[in-house]
């Protein structure tokens, strides 16, 4: 890249930056309630995004390969356990992923 190219690189990313930090507050300012279908992606979108990171994560497994989704059926168990318990969405997902990890490294 050229150093004009670099330099129009650069400005379209902060551009891009920008727009998507402030442009939510430009569209629905404080004042104004907020329509009802942003609402409803509000409380959608959260467990469908985490359905679809199940469904990618388990797209690979073979059970009838190597540890048999053992690993993963495990950590999916401490997964659920660690919400019931604690029903932080963060903890849930460290905790499955640190199981799987040390699963996969030390044990299978």
């Amino acid at each position: 890249m050229t150093l004009t190219q670099q330099i129009i690189t650069v400005g379209m990313v902060v551009l891009g930056t920008v727009l998507t930090r402030f442009l939510p507050f430009l569209l629905f300012p404080a004042g104004k309630p907020t329509p009802k279908y942003i609402r409803y992606l509000g409380a959608a979108l959260p467990p469908a995004v985490f359905g679809l990171l199940v469904v990618y994560c388990l797209k690979n497994v073979s059970l009838f390969a190597g540890s048999h989704g053992i690993p993963e059926l495990i950590s999916i168990a401490a997964v659920v356990g660690l919400h019931v318990w604690k029903r932080q969405m963060l903890l849930s997902i460290a905790g499955g992923t640190l199981c799987y990890m040390l699963l996969v490294q030390l044990v299978f």
